[in-house]
């Protein structure tokens, strides 16, 4: 065996969009080689050409994944990083919101300051014991809700290769011509045309999907029925919030609906107490930003290992409450769904319903959390 470099990310350099076409085109000629590596990618640059476009009018688009461009996204919304992380071939590292301080619209910022102040209140009186940075933080990731998705304050690496990054493009480009012009659409399709225009010089109109008939991931065209065994379908609702924490199991699948009808989550920390009417009425105020918070229909599929592997990393005092609760609701239909009719199944997920992941099988936690392994998935913050 004998492994070479033939090409990596190089830290200030911009590959044009001729190069890449130019080495995909190379890599296009490994299929049908008859020299060397060396002959084929020392050829003459007009049979690279020739191959290439070859290759784009056919539809083989697999060798132009074969070029990566790691693209910095700097004060994007919230709803197009979420969009981009549906589709799987990617690499991400993004600025969290869960505890860093966001700086949305007037309006938002006056109201999401407001509820900063009151959930480090509540939280100080339920909670004594817990270190003012830390409510800080846990104060933050609640008032985060109120938050618009479409607010520009999202920074992320995205490494995205050459084939993909004009498949996203090009179904962009039919969401903005096709998609019914609804309040949300009307503004994701603003948000759209603007990150086509930053990339322009990267596109290739014949390097589309439209063969294949694919379309963004994320909306959902058609209701699911629910399944659980080796693999699973499962219907809920959530938040914005809490779609963006499940969108890092990139092993599972996720679809949504976008509802006609506003509703909103509330944050268990203030649930049936005197704020949540309050609450709901600050975020409803905000309901033409889509705050965060809204509850969305999400469709969740995957295989049944998969679905262990997120209760490993989501049943756990240090996640985001909103999907421990929603993950562990999962886990309780699933067992009750293949009880009397999959035993193997039930078996299988049975040694992970004990409690928070510190309880799961060969689970060795390097940083145990205030909570413990019951508390871990009753808090209410």
């Amino acid at each position: 065996m004998q492994i070479r470099v033939l090409a990596s990310t190089k830290v200030g350099y911009e590959m044009p969009r001729e190069e890449a076409i130019n080495f995909s085109g190379k890599s296009a000629g490994i299929c049908y080689m008859p020299d060397s590596l060396d002959t084929l990618f020392s050829e003459d640059v007009a049979k690279t050409e020739r191959r290439a476009k070859g290759t784009l009018a056919s539809g083989h688009h697999s060798v132009f994944g074969h070029v990566t461009y790691n693209l910095a996204l700097e004060g994007i919304p919230k709803i197009l990083a979420m969009i981009l992380n549906n589709e799987k071939i990617y690499n991400t590292s993004e600025k969290s919101a869960r505890y860093t301080k966001m700086e949305p619209s007037e309006k938002e910022q006056k109201l999401y300051e407001k509820w900063i102040e009151i959930y480090q209140k509540v939280i100080k009186e339920k909670f004594p014991e817990i270190d003012n940075k830390k409510v800080k933080k846990l104060a933050m990731e609640n008032a985060r809700y109120l938050i618009s998705v479409f607010t520009p304050a999202t920074i992320m690496e995205y490494t995205v290769n050459f084939g993909q990054l004009n498949y996203i493009a090009h179904w962009f480009e039919n969401f903005v011509k096709s998609a019914e012009d609804t309040p949300f659409n009307v503004r994701l399709k603003k948000v759209f045309v603007e990150f086509n225009e930053q990339i322009s010089d990267l596109l290739v109109p014949e390097l589309n999907s439209d063969i294949k008939g694919r379309t963004l991931s994320i909306f959902a065209k058609r209701k699911r029925e629910e399944e659980f065994g080796e693999n699973y379908c499962v219907n809920y609702t959530g938040s914005f919030a809490e779609l963006a924490q499940a969108q890092r199991h990139r092993t599972l699948y996720y679809e949504v609906f976008i509802p006609e009808e506003h509703k909103y989550f509330v944050p268990p920390v203030i649930k049936d107490t005197d704020l949540e009417k309050e609450w709901l009425e600050d975020i409803y105020s905000l309901k033409d930003g889509f705050p965060q918070g809204l509850l969305l229909d999400i469709n969740e599929r995957g295989t049944v290992e998969n679905f262990i592997m997120k209760c490993q990393e989501r049943l756990c005092g240090a996640a985001q409450l909103e999907i421990a609760h929603q993950t562990k609701e999962i886990l309780d239909r699933y067992l009750e769904n293949t009880k009397d009719n999959k035993p193997e199944i039930y078996e299988y997920l049975k040694p992970y319903s004990k409690g928070a992941r510190c309880t799961f099988p060969g689970w060795h936690c390097t940083a145990p959390c205030m909570w413990g392994a019951k508390k871990a998935l009753d808090r209410c913050i």
